[in-house]
């Protein structure tokens, strides 16, 4: 009897910055030879993601990010102007003055537009990850999340411009401009999927492995101002909505990445290798599900332990 094998999905987690983990468990599996028959991605977990599926190998993608996060573009960026919104370790009065000017003008721009960065803007960025491919034409089938915010209902990118599809999926709300399709308005996916497990299910995947990589979400015992209001409240969603989701995979590869904000993107490095050792954890386990045969022999392996237990007892 030949026994077929399982069709492996991946469904990368939205969660800004952290998401570069993601890098870390594409590496692993590609050292390990797991084949990867589907991915689906939301945010961060799209572009990587789509990254991925196009052909891009993990040592090239982080090369990429380490060259944009170092270079002139970024650093004159609005994210990471955002991300210095939330940095307490600044000094010197002068980058105090600086960071407050800064946040004024975003503020400002809060009030009358859509997001802080512009969708051409943000496309540009794409760029830099994605090659001007149609979603079709992917090495690894691939489905990006989006969330249209005038129905509240989920939209799968399954066809059209990969870049496209990732912008939407990427754009976070407030920061990012949402895109408009048609009569659409698509934002970040992770607004109503964080790790797209069932979407992955729905792609064909036999077993589908979730990479989440949402932050630590411990007690706060101080809420003091209405940015740590609003951002607690977004955390709790995000965390009930991932429970949820998680309870439909087979395989959670958690990366560790512990209080590392959205739009923290400096530690890079440290983000993928936590990725690696998150994957490389859950490496027997995968061997065993996606292989009947091993799981066969591991399963009379525990069936003939238990008896030998019983006849000793």
């Amino acid at each position: 009897m030949k026994l077929s094998r399982k069709r492996i999905g991946l469904a990368l987690g939205g969660g800004g910055a952290r998401g570069l983990s993601h890098i870390g468990v594409l590496r692993v599996f590609e050292k390990a030879g797991i084949p990867i028959d589907v991915i689906v991605g939301t945010s961060i977990g799209a572009l990587v993601g789509g990254a991925y599926a196009c052909g891009i190998s993990s040592e090239e993608l982080e090369r990429k990010v380490l060259m944009y996060v170092t270079g002139p573009e970024f650093r004159s960026s609005a994210i990471k102007a955002i991300a210095a919104m939330y940095d307490e370790k600044m000094e010197g009065v002068a980058q105090k003055i600086e960071r407050f000017l800064k946040n004024q003008v975003y503020i400002i721009q809060m009030l009358f537009r859509p997001g802080v960065l512009s969708t051409a803007d943000f496309e540009s960025v794409i760029a830099h990850f994605l090659p001007d491919l149609q979603i079709g034409d992917t090495r690894i089938p691939f489905r990006a999340v989006a969330t249209d915010l005038i129905t509240g209902e989920e939209v799968v990118f399954s066809e059209g411009s990969i870049r496209e599809a990732v912008v939407a999926s990427s754009a976070v709300p407030g920061a990012i401009e949402p895109v408009k399709q048609g009569s659409k308005l698509l934002s970040d996916g992770g607004i109503v999927s964080i790790v797209p497990v069932n979407i992955a299910r729905k792609a064909g995947a036999d077993i589908v492995i979730a990479v989440p990589v949402d932050r630590d979400n411990p007690a706060l015992e101080e809420i003091k101002t209405v940015k740590d209001v609003l951002n607690r409240a977004s955390e709790i969603t995000a965390a009930k909505l991932e429970r949820y989701e998680l309870v439909e995979a087979d395989i959670v590869v958690r990366p560790i990445v512990k209080q590392v904000r959205w739009a923290d993107f400096s530690q890079a490095t440290d983000l993928v290798k936590e990725g690696e050792k998150a994957a490389l954890a859950m490496l027997p386990r995968i061997e065993t599900m996606r292989s009947p045969l091993k799981m066969w022999v591991n399963m009379i392996k525990t069936l003939g332990n238990s008896r030998q237990f019983e006849n000793h007892g």
